[in-house]
């Protein structure tokens, strides 16, 4: 007896927003991670791991934040296992990360609603990595792990 083979057609994956593309998204890495470098606070916290590796690091996370916003499917990396590594990071240290990235993205998508899009897959993912990496089982995400649109606004 013959088996047949279901064969459906591959899902089509829609970018995150309509005016998103590549440059976009490397430009948007490049600028937050040079801004990351320069804090007082992650500069040293990110050096201390990626010295002499800044590089590859960067090409990682523009594989990664293609994967989110253009479903392109390239990032194949584990950040939760990664990030909790990181012993010396704060919860306060998730504050700074997505105030830097909240302003670099609305500085390199000049649409609005595209720059609205990519905070808030940020935020989706600073959460989950905040509970993973800081939250006991019964915390609450903190507030400034989310904006409204009244706060996204204030920070343009």
């Amino acid at each position: 007896m013959e088996q047949s083979i279901d064969i459906r057609p591959a899902v089509r994956r829609q970018p995150a927003h309509p005016s998103i593309d590549s440059a976009q998204i490397s430009a948007l890495v490049d600028t937050f991670y040079g801004r990351i470098r320069e804090d007082d606070r992650l500069g040293p916290v990110f050096d201390r791991r990626l010295d002499g590796r800044w590089e590859p690091h960067l090409g990682k996370m523009k594989a990664f934040w293609r994967t989110v916003l253009l479903k392109t499917g390239e990032y194949k990396g584990q950040p939760v296992p990664t990030h909790s590594k990181l012993k010396e990071v704060v919860s306060e240290d998730y504050r700074i990360w997505l105030e830097l990235f909240r302003e670099t993205a609305f500085e390199v998508f000049k649409d609005e609603a595209a720059a609205r899009v990519v905070i808030r897959q940020a935020e989706k993912i600073a959460q989950s990595l905040w509970m993973a990496t800081i939250a006991s089982p019964f915390d609450k995400v903190p507030g400034f792990l989310t904006t409204d649109d009244t706060q996204a606004q204030s920070t343009t």
